[in-house]
């Protein structure tokens, strides 16, 4: 089957590629003005909780543990849409973000520039 032919629902999330350690990088992008709001890492569960509960649920590579965005901040992410790329390793989700996206506190974690 081409990628593009790719059809991924919660029932078959598996068809993703994810990496050697089981994760899938995802970009978060705001939906209403499409700013980059965090990069972060999920695995085939936290998308299905994702999915399911429609706020953002990541897996943490340096606690090794799920953690819904917003649960100890209130800064949730309610999550609108999902997609994929066209080589089914990457995930877009455009949220609802509340409040900050950043745990320091900032609107995006993009928020320091390299001058070019």
């Amino acid at each position: 089957m081409k990628p593009e032919e790719i059809q991924v629902t919660i029932n078959n999330i598996d068809q993703l590629k994810y990496g050697k350690d089981g994760l899938i990088p995802v970009i978060v992008q705001d939906v209403q003005n499409n700013e980059v709001l965090m990069m972060a890492w999920m695995n085939q569960e936290s998308l299905r909780r994702t999915l399911t509960d429609k706020k953002a649920c990541y897996w943490s590579r340096s606690r090794q543990e799920f953690w819904v965005k917003g649960m100890t901040s209130g800064h949730f992410q309610y999550v609108k849409e999902v997609r994929f790329d066209c080589d089914c390793d990457c995930l877009l989700i455009k949220v609802e973000q509340v409040d900050a996206a950043c745990h320091t506190n900032q609107r995006s974690c993009f928020y320091r520039t390299i001058p070019v």
